[in-house]
């Protein structure tokens, strides 16, 4: 059975706008609010208030409620005319001193109807910058600058599946917090996405565009060595980073800490709502390449043409090229499309972890879920009254003649839940992220699996655990992102437990720190969880009678 996992959110009421993912909009934090009180200046802006020495010239940011702020820090040269679908360069050396205060373009996307659910543009409040193929820019968050400590860092790589999103597309991604109470830097970055990040042209072009299908994730790879080079100017510690992401971050990160080159770069991972396994196959890739070349009416012998299409016209060309693709040789759920591809040399072939001796053996990884992640029913009321014979009716399109087994055995696995709320853990079931635990569970460093149940008293409770609220609860933002939790005392209590143990991951490997009950490593055997509530505990497994059922993915 072929099924489209897009495709089928959409049908049951959860837009694009949904499974994409956020501009910033600045709302008063708590140390803001503090020093309102006290009527002290929380705001230093000026020439020499917050300048710092990068590889490539000086920089000059700001302090806010004690935190040095960088925003738009260029890591990559434009990636526009003949650096497009090429590796990414280095940027220019420059002279003076470069203002770092804004944040840097988002990369080219299209952000037609990203705004047009008012439910979701409310609650997410979506934050987008002017677009452009010169966004290779990061932003850095700190408590102070080159002053010869060596705090952990986080690098942030944002949502949006491989296509959308960008470092600050939500108020819950920023560092301002975290970097603050955590003592930690805090680093985010934007980066190709989507066709300009990963259209194969090997297959048409030969050596020459080699690196094509791949070049969205060495531009990941070029930040890693501007923290690697640069980090220490920024109380930094080159050799204790942790890269950190959501859904398609998530992918990122189990897709980073596989390539080769982040040996050495890359020395913990964190993945939410997402994770991968295995990248494109090439021959797959390399088709869809060939059909953007056939797409743009061109040919072999005229392939570098493509470079001086203007890039919103190339993504219509692009997507044309995977319409066509997706009729003649459909993948199931979020396979294929414009993604990272296994070409042995950047990306392995084969399933990631599966080799205990290789270097990502060293890196110890969290995974976090959340209950409903495709919960529908916050923009469709009408769902809280659907019956289990609706619902199996909704995920038929998905499960096939699964579907009545699949739905009992959930009902049954969590008796007293609604059939909405059946509905929805069917939907968000764990598979992936069990199977990308199962599977680093086999290298020497330690898994960590939570599962985020928590719900927020917005929308009548319709919200649920959704898609993307435990990112703010992380970085302590439940007061910034107040649209996703509602703000105030209940989820800032369960905001400090779980980013005091983010930030023990990140100095040692290990979350435990006394604020959560004991957490212990995933194995297969037992599926150790900890899950995350108002009050937290740790389950073995506690959906695989539900989870047997489902097909193999």
């Amino acid at each position: 059975m072929k099924n489209n996992r897009r495709e089928f959110l959409q049908k049951i009421g959860i837009g694009t706008a949904g499974i994409a993912a956020v501009p910033f909009v600045a709302n008063a934090t708590s140390s803001q609010t503090e020093n309102m009180a006290d009527g002290e200046q929380f705001l230093q802006i000026g020439d020499d208030i917050a300048v710092a020495e990068t590889t490539f010239g000086k920089i000059k940011g700001y302090r806010l409620n004690g935190v040095y702020t960088f925003l738009g820090v260029p890591y990559g040269a434009n990636t526009a005319g003949k650096n497009r679908f090429m590796p990414p360069q280095k940027p220019e050396k420059w002279e003076g001193v470069k203002d770092t205060i804004w944040w840097g373009n988002t990369a080219p996307q299209i952000m037609d109807n990203r705004y047009a659910n008012v439910h979701y543009s409310f609650a997410d409040h979506w934050n987008y910058d002017d677009l452009s193929e010169d966004c290779l820019k990061l932003n850095v968050w700190t408590n102070a600058i080159a002053d010869g400590k060596k705090r952990p860092v986080l690098v942030w790589l944002h949502g949006g599946g491989f296509t959308n999103g960008n470092a600050i597309e939500q108020d819950g991604y920023h560092g301002e917090n975290f970097a603050k109470n955590g003592d930690m830097v805090f680093v985010s970055i934007n980066h190709r996405l989507g066709p300009i990040g990963f259209t194969d042209l090997s297959g048409v072009g030969g050596d020459k565009y080699a690196h094509s299908g791949n070049v969205s994730m060495l531009d990941i790879i070029a930040s890693l060595h501007w923290v690697r080079d640069n980090i220490a100017n920024f109380g930094g510690d080159p050799g204790n980073v942790t890269i950190m992401g959501q859904s398609g971050g998530g992918a990122k990160v189990t897709a980073t800490m596989a390539m080769p080159a982040s040996k050495g770069l890359v020395h913990k991972g964190v993945a939410l709502s997402g994770s991968m396994l295995t990248a494109n196959d090439q021959e797959y890739s390399r088709k869809l390449g060939q059909y953007v070349v056939e797409a743009a009416g061109l040919t072999p012998d005229s392939i570098d043409k493509l470079h001086d299409i203007p890039w919103r016209e190339y993504l219509t060309i692009a997507n044309k090229a995977m319409d066509r693709m997706r009729k003649e040789f459909p993948q199931p759920g979020f396979r294929g499309g414009f993604g990272p591809v296994a070409d042995g040399v950047n990306i392995p072939k084969g399933e990631f972890f599966s080799n205990p001796n290789s270097h990502d053996s060293e890196m110890p990884l969290m995974i976090c879920t959340t209950f409903h992640e495709w919960s529908a029913t916050r923009a469709n009321p009408q769902l809280e009254a659907i019956d289990l014979n609706g619902v199996i009716e909704q995920l038929k399109p998905r499960f096939g003649d699964k579907t009545a087994e699949i739905v009992n055995a959930y009902n049954s696995n969590f008796p007293g839940k609604k059939p909405a709320e059946i509905m929805a853990l069917v939907a968000s079931n764990r598979q992936g992220a069990v199977a990308t635990g199962n599977a680093k569970s086999k290298q020497k460093a330690p898994v960590y699996m939570a599962w985020f149940g928590w719900e927020p008293n917005l929308y009548n409770g319709r919200m649920r655990a959704f898609h993307c609220i435990d990112i703010c609860f992380w970085f302590d933002n439940t007061d910034r992102m107040y649209t996703h939790t509602g703000g105030g005392k209940r989820p800032k209590m369960l905001s400090d437990k779980m980013s005091a143990s983010l930030l023990a991951f990140m100095k040692t490997g290990n979350p435990n720190t006394g604020t959560l009950p004991n957490w212990p490593k995933f194995t297969p055997d037992k599926g150790e969880t900890m899950v995350l509530n108002d009050t937290c505990e740790v389950k073995n497994d506690p959906d695989r009678a539900a989870r047997m059922t489902l097909p193999k993915a």
